[in-house]
C-alpha cells in the first residue's frame, strides 16, 4: 500500500515535541553543530528517535555510506536498521526503486573488526588475523600461564578465567592493573608483578601467532584513533556517528567517539544514566554523566520525559526512587496512562512465604485474563528465585528462567545433589562419576572402573570401600569413603545427611571456584530448602519430577506449554517490559546486594538497579519485603533467622506513595501454619479432599 499523502507531507508527525526536537537537531536553517545528547527515559521511544533521526539524516542528503550507527548487539541493528527502512518506506513509497542501506551499522567490536581488516597492514597486522572468542582466550591465556610455571605455585594463583577478566578490565577501564586488583581482585593483589608478566606474555604471543581477542578489537581501534593521521583518515570516513544505550560504554568506546568526532560535530549518543547498571562488565555511568562538558562548545541536551509504558502510579514511585541519586541528569518520566491501581510493597513473613504469595498472586492474575508471559518476577541474584522456582514447579505453573543457570543446573548445586544421589543409591552412574571426579587425582579412567566394579558387586558399598585409587588422591579418597560410609548408614536422621555433605564439598567447592563465597550462599539456600521435606528420598524426587527441558538463559519450561511464567535477573530483564512485574528480596543485603555496598558508586548502581526493575512494569508493580531468611550453621550460633529491613531505596516517606500489603492476613489459612514439610503437602491434600 502507497503511503497516504499527509505520510508524505509530514512522515514525522507521530514524534512527540521532544523526539522531534532531537530528530530534528542540527538540521534547520540555522543549523546546531554542537554534540548531541538524548536523556531517553525508560519507555520513552529511545529506539524509534534514533531510528528516526538516521531517517531524517538521509532525507537531509546525508551519505547513507558515511553513516556510523554503534550498538550494543548485532540484533539491535538489525532491529534499528528495520525501522529506519520502514520510515523510509513511508517518505518515499513502496514504489521506491531501493532503499539505501546503513553498511557501517553493528557492533562496537564488529565494526572494530571490519576497520582492523582495513587498516592492519598500516598498524602491524597480517590483514588474516584471526579472532579468539573468549573460550579460545582462557585456553591461549591458560597455556602461557602453564609454560611460565604459575600452575604450579605452591600458593593460589589465580585460574585462567580470573586472569582473563583482569587482563579485560585493565583493557577496557584504561585504568592500571593494582587500581583494578584493588578494586575488584583484592585476593590477587599480591600477584601484581607476576599478573603484568603473563598478560606480557600473552599479548606476545598472540603477536607471535596473529589472533586478537575480543578487547583488541576496541583497544587498536583506539590505538588507530590516537595516532594522528591515522585517527584523522578514519574520522574523515564517517559524517555522523551515532550510539545507542550510551550509559552501557566503557572508556575505551568513550574515547574512541572522541577520536572519530573531537569537536562533537555529527555526534549523537542516545541513553540514559538511571540505567547504567553493567559496570561489572566495564561500564561506567561517568561516560555520559560528563558527556555535555567533553566538548567546546558543550554538547546540547535533550530528554525524552514521556512514558508510553508504564501507568502514572508507577513512574511515580520510580521518578522518587531515582530522585533520590546523588548525581544524575535530573528528569521527571511522566504519562497520560492514568491507572487506578497503586505499586504495592508486600510485607511477607519470610522467602517462603514470598515463594507462596507471588505463586498465588499469578494465578489469580491468569484467572483475570492475564497470561503467564505477560507477568514476570524479577531478582538481583539468579540464587534468589530458588524457593520460589520449587514453589512454581509443585504447584505446576510453567516457567522461562533468564540470566544465569537455572538454581537446580548451577555446578556447585548438581555437585552436592550428586553427592546425596550417590548416597542414595550407589548403582547411579551418573552421580557417582560425577562425584568421584570432584577429588584431586582421580580423572574419567578410574572413576569409570569403580563405577564398573560396583555395578557388578553384591554390594556397591563394599566395593566403594575396598577400591583401591590412585597413591596421590589416596588421603582425600580415604575421607570420602568415610563420608560416604556414613551417608549410607539407615540410622542417619534427616537433614543431617545435608549437613555432612555440604562440609565434605566445602573444600572442594572453595578449589574449584573463585566465587565459592556466592555459591556457598546458594548451598546454604539449598539445605535450608532441604529442611522442610521429611526424608532425602521425598526431597531427592520432588526435585526430579520436573525436570529443566534447557540450561544457560532458558529453563524449566516444557515444550508442550504454549504459555509460561517469565523470571530473571534486573540485569536481564534491561530494555523488557511486562504487565504485571513482581520483584522479589526488596531489603537491605539483597537490593542492594550486601556485596555491592563497598564503595558509593556502587550504592548508586544498586538504586539504579532497582529503578529498572520497577520502570519494566506497565500496570501492576509488587515489591516483595521478606522480614526475616532461615540461616543456617552461623559459626557455632546453630540455625537462626537473620531478620531483614526494607531496602534502603524506599525511605518511611517515599514508602507512603505505595499501598502497603501484609501478608498473611491474621486469621488467613497461612498465619501460623507449621513449616516441618513442603508447602506442597498441603496443596495436594486440599486437592485431595476436594474430590472425597
Amino acid at each position: 500500500m502507497e503511503a497516504t499523502a499527509a505520510t508524505r507531507l509530514d512522515p514525522f508527525e507521530s514524534l512527540n515535541a521532544e523526539q522531534r526536537l532531537a530528530v530534528e537537531h542540527g538540521l534547520g536553517e540555522e543549523a546546531d553543530a554542537r554534540a548531541l545528547l538524548i536523556i531517553a527515559g525508560a519507555g520513552s521511544g529511545k529506539t524509534n528517535t534514533l531510528a528516526y533521526r538516521v531517517a531524517r539524516l538521509i532525507l537531509q542528503q546525508a551519505d547513507p555510506q558515511r553513516l556510523l550507527l554503534l550498538t550494543f548487539s548485532r540484533r539491535a541493528a538489525i532491529e534499528m536498521e528495520r525501522r529506519v527502512a520502514g520510515v523510509l518506506t513511508q517518505v518515499l513509497g513502496h514504489g521506491a526503486r531501493q532503499l539505501p542501506s546503513l553498511p557501517w551499522s553493528g557492533t562496537f567490536h564488529g565494526i572494530g573488526a571490519r576497520l582492523l581488516r582495513d587498516y592492519a597492514s598500516r598498524i602491524g597486522l597480517d590483514d588474516s588475523f584471526t579472532i579468539h572468542d573468549r573460550a579460545d582466550s582462557e585456553d591461549l591465556l591458560g597455556m602461557v600461564r602453564h609454560d611460565l610455571g604459575l600452575s604450579a605455585s605452591k600458593n593460589r594463583f589465580p585460574q585462567k578465567a580470573t586472569c582473563l577478566s583482569i587482563y579485560s578490565r585493565v583493557v577496557n577501564s584504561q585504568q592500571p592493573l593494582m587500581q583494578i586488583l584493588q578494586q575488584m581482585f583484592p585476593w590477587c593483589a599480591h600477584w601484581e608483578g607476576e599478573l603484568k608478566q603473563l598478560f606480557g606474555a600473552y599479548v606476545e604471543v598472540k603477536q607471535q601467532q596473529n589472533v586478537l581477542d575480543y578487547d583488541d578489537l576496541l583497544l587498536f581501534w583506539f590505538e588507530m584513533m590516537a595516532d594522528p593521521q591515522l585517527g584523522a583518515e578514519v574520522a574523515a570516513r564517517f559524517d555522523h556517528v551515532l550510539v545507542d544505550e550510551y550509559q552501557d560504554t566503557n572508556r575505551l568506546q568513550a574515547a574512541i567517539l572522541l577520536g572519530l568526532k573531537p569537536s562533537g560535530q555529527g555526534l549523537t549518543v542516545v541513553g540514559d544514566d538511571a540505567q547504567s547498571i553493567y559496570s561489572f562488565r566495564g561500564a561506567t555511568v561517568r561516560n555520559i554523566l560528563d558527556f555535555p562538558q567533553q566538548f567546546n562548545p558543550g554538547a546540547r541536551l535533550l530528554k525524552l520525559e514521556r512514558n508510553y509504558r508504564s501507568t502514572q502510579p508507577i513512574l511515580e514511585v520510580s521518578n522518587a526512587v531515582i530522585a533520590l541519586a546523588s548525581e544524575r541528569h535530573a528528569k521527571n518520566l511522566w504519562s497520560d496512562k492514568a491507572g487506578n491501581t497503586r505499586a504495592q510493597l508486600v510485607m511477607v513473613p519470610d522467602d517462603a512465604e514470598q515463594a507462596r504469595w507471588v505463586a498465588d498472586r499469578v494465578l489469580e492474575q491468569r484467572e483475570a485474563g492475564l497470561k503467564l508471559k505477560s507477568q514476570a518476577v524479577l531478582f538481583r541474584t539468579s540464587s534468589h528465585s530458588a524457593a520460589l522456582e520449587l514453589e512454581l514447579t509443585r504447584r505446576q505453573i510453567p516457567f522461562v528462567k533468564f540470566g544465569g543457570l537455572k538454581f537446580l543446573e548451577a555446578a556447585h548445586v548438581k555437585d552436592l545433589l550428586a553427592i546425596l544421589r550417590f548416597a542414595q543409591n550407589p548403582r547411579g552412574r551418573m552421580a557417582g562419576f560425577r562425584v568421584v571426579q570432584l577429588i584431586p587425582g582421580i580423572g574419567a579412567a578410574h572413576a569409570s572402573r569403580l563405577l564398573d566394579a560396583m555395578d557388578q558387586a553384591a554390594d556397591p558399598s563394599a566395593e566403594l570401600k575396598a577400591f583401591r585409587m590412585p597413591a596421590s588422591s589416596t588421603p582425600q579418597w580415604q575421607e570420602f569413603v568415610q563420608v560416604y560410609g556414613a551417608l549410607r548408614q539407615p540410622q542417619r536422621a534427616w537433614p543431617s545427611d545435608m549437613d555432612l555433605a555440604k562440609r565434605w564439598y566445602g573444600p572442594h567447592l572453595e578449589r574449584l571456584h573463585e566465587d565459592a563465597a556466592t555459591r556457598r550462599a546458594d548451598l546454604d539456600n539449598l539445605e535450608r530448602i532441604a529442611a522442610g521435606y521429611a526424608s532425602r528420598e521425598r526431597f531427592l524426587s520432588e526435585l526430579t519430577l520436573d525436570p529443566p527441558d534447557a540450561t544457560s538463559d532458558q529453563s524449566g519450561v516444557p515444550q508442550r506449554d504454549e504459555d509460561y511464567l517469565i523470571l530473571s535477573t534486573i540485569h536481564s530483564a534491561k530494555g523488557q517490559e511486562w504487565t504485571s512485574v513482581h520483584v522479589l528480596n526488596v531489603v537491605d543485603g539483597c537490593i542492594p546486594s550486601d556485596l555491592a555496598t563497598g564503595t558509593q558508586d556502587e550504592i548508586e548502581e544498586e538504586r539504579r538497579l532497582l529503578y529498572v526493575a520497577m520502570t519494566r512494569a506497565k500496570e501492576h508493580l509488587h515489591l516483595l519485603v521478606p522480614q526475616r531468611f532461615y540461616v543456617t550453621q552461623q559459626a557455632a550460633m546453630g540455625d537462626r533467622h537473620l531478620y531483614a529491613s526494607r531496602s534502603r531505596f524506599i525511605p518511611d516517606a517515599l514508602a507512603e506513595k505505595f499501598e502497603t500489603i501484609v501478608w498473611p492476613k491474621a486469621g488467613s489459612q497461612s498465619a501460623g501454619a507449621p513449616h516441618s514439610g513442603p508447602p506442597g503437602v498441603q496443596v495436594r491434600e486440599r486437592s485431595r479432599s476436594a474430590w472425597r
